[in-house]
């Protein structure tokens, strides 16, 4: 797929600074939107079920956001959407206006992530204090992140979604280290408070079973495949 001559547009649904980072690595152009939802109101017992429900969710706002827009301005081009969370239940409840249906594609791509800890599926640190608590847990422990991609196409309807798995083994990370990562808060804006690739982590970073891109938010891979699905 050549991102340059493609005849569709990308919408990254997404505030994510990595995310961003990691599409444009893959050589695309796109344009951002974020949903507004409550987060903490949707809840589910794995954590693969979680980070669909919520990329769903995310899903359902950015489409009535472009719903709006596009009833004010007009669509010109074709649109596609990819919620990194869910793929299954998206279309099935989501209203596809004949606009949509007429225009050129556009691939919407939106996302989650969680962090597994000991059975425990952990969201973004409420405090630093939280947050502290979190790394100090991962020390010379392991634990795993679990990231969706769900990609819609609002012209034809096909959607494709997926969760990818990855599992991070730590040594141990000293405490000055820790309270650098909590001073500098950064820590609070990821899920579980876990940045494998932050300078003053990577030392204490043992082994990663998969892939860092899926780490930081957005696995390459698998939303390469999911586009190519979902224009399929």
């Amino acid at each position: 797929m050549e991102p340059s001559s493609s005849s569709y547009k990308i919408i990254l649904g997404s505030s994510s600074v990595a995310r961003r980072k990691i599409l444009s690595e893959m050589g695309y152009e796109f344009t951002l939107m974020t949903a507004d939802i409550d987060e903490k109101s949707i809840r589910k017992e794995s954590p693969e079920e979680l980070v669909m429900a919520l990329a769903e969710a995310k899903a359902n706002a950015i489409i009535s956001k472009l719903q709006t827009t596009s009833n004010q301005e007009g669509v010109d081009e074709p649109t596609i959407l990819i919620a990194a969370d869910t793929a299954e239940a998206i279309l099935q409840r989501l209203p596809i206006d004949d606009y949509l249906k007429d225009a050129e594609p556009t691939l919407l791509i939106t996302c989650d992530q969680v962090v597994v800890y000991e059975g425990m599926i952990r969201e973004k640190p409420t405090s630093k204090e939280e947050a502290r608590q979190f790394l100090k847990d991962y020390s010379g422990g392991h634990a795993a992140t679990v990231s969706s991609v769900l990609v819609l196409n609002l012209k034809t309807g096909l959607r494709k979604g997926e969760s990818d798995r990855v599992e991070i083994y730590f040594n141990e990370i000293p405490e000055e280290i820790i309270e650098k990562l909590v001073d500098e808060g950064i820590t609070l804006n990821v899920a579980g408070g876990l940045i494998i690739e932050h300078p003053l982590i990577l030392p204490s970073v043992k082994e990663v079973v998969g892939t860092t891109d899926s780490v930081m938010g957005l696995p390459k891979s698998l939303t390469e495949k999911l586009l190519k699905e979902t224009l399929a």
